[in-house]
């Protein structure tokens, strides 16, 4: 099969032909359709993730695809099946898995990680009894793709996680894929959401998606809302302001940005998610919050990072995790999808091939939005 490959950590990413996987016992051997580009690939290639341990290595992990090949064990799925997958794919025999916290297995298994990816013609999930989703017969690839990571992510994050409520304040440091989808859900929740990202062309798509402020990386905050009273999400914001570069690990963090959002605020956010994953913006998320507000880390943070903790106790503020989306939590996501009160398919910005992959991943970041592979484009 033709897959994307790297040979060491930061290395060239090249196409080429490789052996295609066998079904696993338990698993199966996906022919994949699509796959998203996202910032965790990007992770995975610079080596910040342990999990890679054996080069050479296929990135990806986001992904949707017909069934192609069953192992031995497995009985509700046929070769032919369309479905997607959750990028973590959990054992579903731990204690985590057995109370339903499969995001959180403790045998875990991530394609593109633990094993060879979807940046792939072919890629193999284990445990497919408990990690593969059946495809909605009207749901394209590619909107199903990006459910597999950024949007389910996003969706536990804001309603399970975050427990956002209407009316509530909620920041998004990081308007890229993960944001993006945390600021369409939030706003489907019924909140008041600041985005907040150095890029104008990334902060046009936030109000789209129903971002009612903007901020920028300049810590030049957009002031459409007056007060906590002011209109709901969707309503018209000003013109952003100039153009800034943009900096691929950053999404404008900062105290001129937490400042920015108190003001907008009238005190702070209700919850405010770090979307991108540095610690300049895990800071400014936390330092965004009113008293007793919820920090909800989704973006990646390899190593050890600093973190404003006196602010925590005076505040008393909850610092949160948020880990993927278990298999089984997936119906409440796709009614709302099928109401369209959500609407992944909007996110994705452009498509792909396999050839033009290894430049994407180097540039992540540079294109607003969400960018999917589909493998057999040429």
């Amino acid at each position: 099969m033709r897959a994307v490959v790297f040979d060491a950590f930061g290395s060239d990413l090249q196409v080429r032909q490789v052996p295609t996987p066998a079904p696993p016992p338990g698993g199966v051997v996906l022919r994949v359709e699509a796959t998203g580009l996202c910032r965790s690939d990007w992770h995975g290639w610079q080596g910040h993730d342990p999990d890679i341990r054996v080069l050479p290595h296929v990135p990806g992990h986001e992904l949707a695809g017909i069934v192609e090949a069953v192992g031995p064990g497995v009985g509700s799925w046929r070769a032919g099946d369309r479905v997607m997958v959750p990028f973590v794919c959990a054992c579903g025999s731990c204690t985590a898995c057995a109370a339903g916290d499969q995001q959180v297995c403790e045998r875990q298994t991530q394609p593109g990680f633990t094993h060879w990816g979807s940046f792939a013609e072919y890629v193999a999930i284990e445990n497919a009894e408990v990690n593969l989703v059946a495809l909605p017969e009207e749901m394209t690839f590619p909107t199903a793709a990006s459910l597999g990571c950024r949007f389910a992510t996003a969706f536990r994050a804001v309603v399970a996680v975050g427990r956002v409520r209407p009316g509530e304040w909620v920041a998004v440091h990081g308007c890229g894929g993960v944001g993006l989808s945390a600021v369409m859900i939030a706003a489907a929740a019924g909140a008041r959401v600041i985005a907040v990202d150095v890029s104008p062309q990334a902060l046009e798509l936030a109000r789209r998606f129903g971002a009612a402020a903007c901020v920028t990386g300049a810590a030049s905050a957009e002031v459409p809302l007056a007060s906590p009273d002011a209109p709901a999400p969707g309503d018209a914001a000003p013109s952003l302001p100039a153009p800034h570069a943009r900096d691929p690990r950053s999404a404008g963090g900062g105290p001129g940005v937490a400042a920015d959002i108190r003001d907008l605020t009238g005190g702070g956010a209700h919850v405010s998610i770090d979307a991108l994953g540095s610690p300049g913006t895990c800071a400014s998320s936390i330092e965004s919050l009113r008293r007793r507000g919820r920090h909800v880390q989704i973006g990646l943070l390899p190593g050890l990072t600093a973190l404003p903790m006196n602010r925590v106790i005076g505040y008393e503020l909850e610092l949160l995790g948020s880990h993927g989306m278990a298999a089984h939590a997936y119906p409440a996501m796709l009614e709302m999808v099928a109401a369209g009160l959500l609407r992944p398919d909007l996110l994705i910005t452009r498509t792909i091939g396999l050839d033009e992959a290894g430049p994407a991943l180097a540039a992540i970041g540079s294109v607003p939005g969400v960018t999917m592979i589909l493998p057999s484009k040429r």
